[in-house]
């Protein structure tokens, strides 16, 4: 898949060499950059945005992997930060620029995961609805995380009502894969009673991904 600092760079009308120049970097060295063999680092994220009108969904995304990690709490606050998330502000720093279908695959791998943090993702879904679905679905069934991706896209199609999004087209690639066991929103180690009062007063949209949550739009407070 060509990556999206490649097609920033040719709307640009640039060869590889200039646009190295650009950043001040070597051309082997920017080359690794577009391929994504090499993550943008802090120091470059500046100049991209400047340089390329660069947006966070051209980031290269990594191989979809059955091994993909889960990002370490702290910097997935962050990384919602740099994105515009208001409920991390105060986080919002220069760490490496994050495409946000990453963020949320590599969210959404944790067995537990601080509520806050997943609050976050349906804002993010919302937001930025034009990332790459193809990459992100794929992921999330490689790593039988359908269920919950599907079920944070229903609350972000929800908060997209209020700001004209569209995410009707994204459900359907989803529930063609929806597992039938029952599972939980990152919340793994929940207590067996918390896990039962959940799977009793949860939305229809939870039991219809099969998860013990009772999470809504209107718990998304900073989500507006």
């Amino acid at each position: 898949m060509e990556s999206g600092l490649r097609s920033a760079r040719q709307q640009k009308g640039l060869t590889q060499l200039q646009a190295a120049a650009r950043l001040g970097v070597s051309q082997p060295y920017y080359s690794q950059l577009e391929n994504g063999t090499r993550r943008v680092p802090p120091h470059l994220m500046e100049k991209l945005l400047s340089s390329f009108g660069l947006s966070p969904l051209t980031v290269p995304l990594p191989p979809l992997s059955l091994d993909l990690a889960p990002m370490d709490p702290d910097e997935l606050a962050a990384a919602l930060a740099n994105l515009g998330y208001s409920g991390f502000v105060h986080l919002k720093n220069k760490q490496t620029l994050r495409n946000p279908a990453e963020v949320v695959a590599r969210a959404l791998v944790h067995s537990d995961l601080d509520v806050r943090i997943v609050e976050g993702l349906p804002w993010l879904l919302a937001t930025f609805v034009e990332l790459d679905w193809q990459w992100l679905v794929g992921q999330c069934r490689l790593l039988n995380l359908q269920n919950r991706l599907g079920f944070l896209v229903e609350l972000a199609r929800e908060l997209g009502k209020r700001g004209g999004y569209g995410l009707d087209a994204v459900l359907p690639l989803i529930e063609a894969s929806k597992l039938a066991v029952e599972g939980t929103l990152c919340q793994e180690s929940v207590h067996p009673a918390e896990r039962n009062w959940s799977l009793k007063y949860r939305r229809p949209e939870a039991a219809r991904w099969n998860l013990a949550t009772t999470m809504s739009v209107q718990d998304l407070k900073h989500a507006a």
